[in-house]
């Protein structure tokens, strides 16, 4: 255990400057593919036949492939095409649109779970479109999604290790690094297993405490 102990407070240093990386690319990816999410399950639930089926069928197509390949062709093709993005901008931006569009299935899930008599009454009242769903609609959803939502962030957390096969030396990759010059494997991974549970752990609580809050609100 000593020896443990005195391996982790050599190799720590090291790991947290992968950590604060994972952070970053986390929160960055987030953000992007919660407004991308939110756009692509507006454009499905708008009614509006030349938007929704393109919609669908790009988020389809984006479902369906690994999340590797699309980090590779980000990375390594674009480029070929006069897009040239920084290892960390194409890990964000790899990330973001594979989970924006999951994420865009979850707000659509939560659009089309409201009561059909609310769309009708608000129509009723002459409100249009836009200004039913901002008030009306998008704030009942809001309630749906955050269990789903709260997933789809601890999923993209641990799904950033994977930008790691494109040089990105976030958490994972440093403690690959790590191992790869010390052979001590037990240690580093098990540093970084406890370094993913010191970030996951603490979200699932606080996404737990937003759902119940919301719930009192209701």
């Amino acid at each position: 255990m000593n020896t443990f102990a005195t391996r982790a407070a050599e190799y720590l240093p090291l790991l947290l400057n992968g950590l604060w990386l994972t952070i970053a690319i986390t929160l960055a990816s987030l953000a992007l593919a919660t407004v991308l999410g939110l756009t692509w399950a507006l454009l499905r639930t708008s009614g509006i036949k030349a938007l929704a089926l393109p919609t669908r069928i790009f988020v389809e197509c984006v479902r369906g492939i690994p999340i590797l390949v699309v980090l590779f062709y980000i990375y390594f093709v674009m480029p070929d095409i006069g897009i040239d993005l920084t290892a960390f901008q194409a890990g964000v931006a790899g990330l973001a649109l594979t989970y924006s569009c999951y994420i865009g299935e979850t707000f659509r899930a939560g659009i089309e779970a409201i009561d059909r008599g609310q769309v009708e009454a608000a129509k009723s009242i002459g409100m249009k479109h836009s200004l039913m769903m901002r008030r009306v609609i998008l704030p009942q959803a809001v309630r749906i999604v955050v269990p789903p939502y709260a997933n789809n962030i601890i999923m993209l957390l641990k799904d950033s290790s994977q930008v790691s096969v494109i040089t990105v030396a976030e958490l994972t990759m440093q403690g690959k690094a790590l191992a790869s010059s010390t052979f001590d494997n037990m240690t580093v991974f098990t540093l970084v297993a406890l370094l993913y549970l010191c970030l996951t752990i603490p979200l699932n609580m606080l996404m737990r405490r937003v759902e119940v809050a919301l719930g009192r609100s209701k």
